[in-house]
């Protein structure tokens, strides 16, 4: 009797074992998909990476010092022509200002695309605030259509008080458009009356 029962025993701990793995495993799995956005939101909070704010409201002070931004613009397997309208711009830190960047469809279909960006210095990211933005926006250009996209945006004075971007004249504010599937229109359904009057003539034409 003590032997089926030892077994017993090691087969329940071995199961409990199992078990204690496999949601180790389930947990480390789902921490790994919960890392992406929680990566994001906190690059969006600090500006990490180079990642820019994005506000509802301009800025309540201007300062005398002027930064100049310069703007780049990139395609990552969308036919399309994308480029600033004015290569850079020098303003007041704190002051609000537009730009502007157009994309062109070179490709004889409709396709669509989405814009990522980033901030170089890359601890300036914090400080650039977009009021608007076409980034991660689906965008969809028919061919040969050309789209224009504005960027309303300001530095905030805040940037001065850091010791590290006291000294920057320069920011470059980078777009890179990346290619997504263009949906396709549903196919209509036939009409049920059409069908069975075209199944009827048939009928009668083989009779």
């Amino acid at each position: 009797m003590a032997a089926p029962l030892l077994d017993q025993r090691t087969r329940s701990s071995n199961r409990i074992v199992a078990a204690i793995c496999l949601a180790f495993f389930a947990g480390m799995v789902g921490m790994a998909y919960a890392a992406v956005p929680i990566y994001a939101m906190f690059c969006k909070a600090t500006g990490y990476g180079g990642t820019t704010q994005r506000v509802e409201q301009y800025s309540d002070r201007v300062l005398d010092r002027k930064i100049t931004v310069r703007f780049d613009a990139n395609v990552a397997g969308v036919p399309w022509d994308f480029k600033p309208t004015a290569r850079e711009m020098t303003m007041k830190i704190g002051e609000t200002a537009q730009a502007h960047y157009t994309a062109t469809n070179l490709f004889s279909a409709p396709s669509a695309g989405r814009a990522t960006f980033n901030v170089t210095p890359e601890m300036a990211g914090a400080y650039f605030n977009k009021v608007e933005c076409f980034c991660f926006t689906d965008t969809t250009l028919k061919p040969g259509q050309t789209l224009d996209m504005p960027v309303v945006f300001f530095v905030d004075p805040d940037i001065d008080d850091v010791p590290e971007l006291k000294g920057i004249t320069t920011i470059t504010l980078s777009y890179t458009f990346f290619p997504i599937e263009v949906e396709k229109p549903v196919a209509a359904a036939p009409q049920a009356g059409r069908d069975a009057s075209n199944t009827n003539t048939e009928g009668n034409l083989g009779g």
